[in-house]
């Protein structure tokens, strides 16, 4: 099998092109701003930090049984 050259500029157009896709796709142009569309009520704030925190914990756990399986 011989391997494709691609010329330098070539490749740099497309390393360019895709960077310019993803930021396009993400939002994350120059002048982009976050705006929220409402407000968490308390309970959803809870809710979301209880599930953050049982994340961490499992995260923990496996990683505790991990290192007593090795």
């Amino acid at each position: 099998m011989t391997p494709v050259t691609v010329p330098r500029r070539a490749a740099a157009a497309l390393a360019a092109l895709a960077a310019a896709t993803a930021l396009l796709l993400t939002g994350c142009t120059p002048g982009a701003s976050a705006k929220p569309t409402g407000t968490a009520d308390d309970a959803t704030v809870k809710d979301m930090q209880q599930k953050l925190d049982d994340a961490e914990s499992a995260a923990a756990q496996a990683d505790t049984d991990a290192t007593q399986n090795n």
